[in-house]
């Protein structure tokens, strides 16, 4: 019969070292439980028998070559599947293998092939999740190293899938409020595209072939419509120009924070950037600190989550605060970044010993506010694009109207 060498934590966190005799992993992995311990690791010990018989080869790759990331819905679902089979009571090795073996081609399947080749190797699953940054941040590979060492690995992994999918659906409502104002947007420059590169001309032979002399507003748009006609392939750059000046800004701190408080001045668009940061990176502290991650770890890896300059400055200085010895609610304070309710609701918390459930409570507050201000950025924009195509495409028929009237009255005389 195979004998398997684990290590596993006891139900006081002791560290335990043995082995087991069974006829599979699986049953090993049951026969460990029984003894009331959790399993972190787990590999069969080869024997002198095995050793003379077939040697166990490599396992079998099937790594494809894909284009592209993973995902955050990609990742959501595996984080979901392999919490609900970690729940059912599965090895981790089985259920990687599992959900590796159902999942179509893609940058988290190779990860994954890695990741079970790792374990089988001895390797626990946070060490194996590390070596793939790209698939698995830090975030991720903490959270998870955290439910190893606890022995909640289960409770970990709902948490993160809870986590992954509260994000997901905040960008998805972000997006999908966005997608009628951009189709608009699309649909007005394709209008006034036509018209400048085919009705305009049109208007423009006939005034020439009367010899007219043509008012102010109707030169300045057949020259607009000239310009456009020639040189209509520079109209992308100037965006890509713009864009290009902000990454060079943005390759100097200062520069990167100068930008980034600019951005949260802009009227509506700063609350709704300003809202979606705290709210993710409230919820992603919250999700650290119950997990049983250290604060200052935990602090470290919201910091790289903040994706703005402005935020990571304040979320350092709350890091100094906690190295100190001092709260976090001073400093988030003295940030004049988040409101008086967020401050006070993480001095109760860090008082109570419930931090981690303010911060929720945070999350799920200012996650309510953007819906909020999205839904008003929408019924904000589509009067002003409505008004700004009507005076635009207005104008356009006034200018050329204004000659063809003076050409028919020349006509009747």
């Amino acid at each position: 019969m195979p004998t398997f060498k684990f290590e596993a934590m006891d139900t006081t966190g002791g560290e335990v070292k043995d082995v087991v005799d069974a006829l599979s992993e699986e049953e090993a992995q049951q026969k460990i439980k029984q003894m009331g311990y959790f399993v972190t690791k787990i590999t069969e010990v080869a024997t002198a028998k095995k050793g003379k018989g077939k040697k166990k080869g490599p396992r079998k790759k099937g790594k494809t070559f894909v284009i592209g990331g993973v995902s955050g819905k990609q990742l959501c679902t595996f984080t979901r599947q392999f919490s609900t089979l970690q729940d059912a009571g599965l090895p981790v090795l089985r259920s990687l293998k599992i959900l590796e073996g159902q999942m179509k081609p893609s940058a988290l399947k190779n990860a994954l092939i890695d990741v079970v080749d790792d374990v089988e190797s001895g390797s626990t699953l946070s060490e194996a999740f590390a070596k793939h940054p790209k698939c698995f941040d830090r975030l991720y590979v903490n959270m998870v190293k955290a439910g190893e060492a606890g022995g909640a690995l289960e409770i970990i992994l709902q948490r993160l899938a809870d986590f992954k999918e509260k994000s997901q659906s905040l960008k998805r409502k972000i997006i999908g409020a966005m997608v009628y104002p951009v189709v608009v947007i699309l649909v007005a420059v394709l209008i006034l595209t036509f018209i400048m590169l085919w009705i305009i001309p049109k208007f423009e032979k006939i005034f020439k072939d009367f010899n007219m002399k043509l008012p102010w507003m109707t030169e300045m748009l057949m020259a607009t419509a000239n310009w456009f006609g020639k040189y209509w392939y520079l109209l992308p750059l100037f965006p890509l120009c713009f864009w290009l000046t902000i990454k060079l800004i943005r390759l100097n701190r200062t520069g990167a924070y100068a930008v980034d408080r600019v951005k949260l001045w802009f009227p509506v668009f700063g609350m709704i950037i300003e809202k979606t940061i705290v709210a993710r990176t409230t919820r992603t502290l919250g999700t650290l600190v119950s997990s049983g991650v250290p604060i200052l770890e935990s602090l470290s890896i919201v910091k790289e989550t903040c994706t703005n300059a402005v935020f990571e400055r304040m979320y350092q200085r709350i890091y100094e605060s906690i190295r100190e010895g001092d709260t976090i609610a001073q400093p988030l304070k003295e940030s004049r970044l988040v409101d008086d309710m967020v401050v006070n609701m993480v001095d109760v918390g860090e008082e109570t010993g419930d931090l981690d459930t303010m911060l929720y409570k945070i999350a799920d507050v200012y996650d309510e506010e953007v819906n909020v201000l999205v839904a008003g950025m929408i019924s904000l924009l589509e009067p002003l694009m409505i008004v700004f195509l009507g005076v635009t495409i207005g104008a356009i028929v006034i200018a050329l109207f204004l000659p063809l009237i003076k050409l028919l009255e020349g006509l009747s005389k």
